[in-house]
């Protein structure tokens, strides 16, 4: 069955890059989640007006990756354990979160984080939250590192020490 999950982990270029390498991901979409306005700028969100967070909608099948696999994914390619931020970007649009839709999302989240919380002393500070909304980033944030390839070396997530 094919579903989608919505997740934010600082800059959505990287999420989104990071998750389209992934099998069973289907499609990606980087938007503006769970803020104050509607159909937020980007601009917006960098002078403080709008309070969304940078995420990223992943649609996949679930026959191929399973939610959990994906909460897995996501645990390993963030920082958990930083509030506001992620790497270099600070700030409220690159908090961590989960956005679910259903309770059942809600409880694998909260049974994950809960289940991984007892392997670390730091405290985990990704908010699991119900989506409340979803507005799809202006274009040229779409498919950025595939757009333009080049510019893969600076984000952190792909960084090669």
């Amino acid at each position: 069955m094919i579903k989608t999950i919505y997740i934010a982990g600082g800059c959505f270029w990287g999420v989104e890059k990071y998750f389209q390498m992934v099998r069973g991901i289907i499609d990606t979409e980087v938007g503006y989640a769970n803020g104050n306005i509607e159909n937020p700028k980007y601009e917006e969100l960098k002078q403080g007006i709008a309070t969304h967070a940078e995420t990223v909608k992943l649609t996949y099948d679930d026959g191929k990756i399973s939610f959990g696999k994906i909460l897995e994914h996501f645990f390993e390619l963030v920082n958990p354990f930083t509030l506001n931020e992620q790497g270099i970007d600070k700030g409220i649009q690159y908090r961590s979160g989960i956005y679910y839709q259903t309770e059942e999302e809600k409880n694998e989240t909260l049974k994950f984080f809960k289940d991984m919380q007892q392997y670390f002393e730091q405290q985990i500070v990704v908010s699991v939250e119900p989506l409340l909304n979803f507005y799809p980033a202006e274009e040229y944030h779409q498919d950025y590192y595939v757009k333009n390839p080049e510019c893969i070396e600076a984000c952190p997530l792909f960084k090669k020490d």
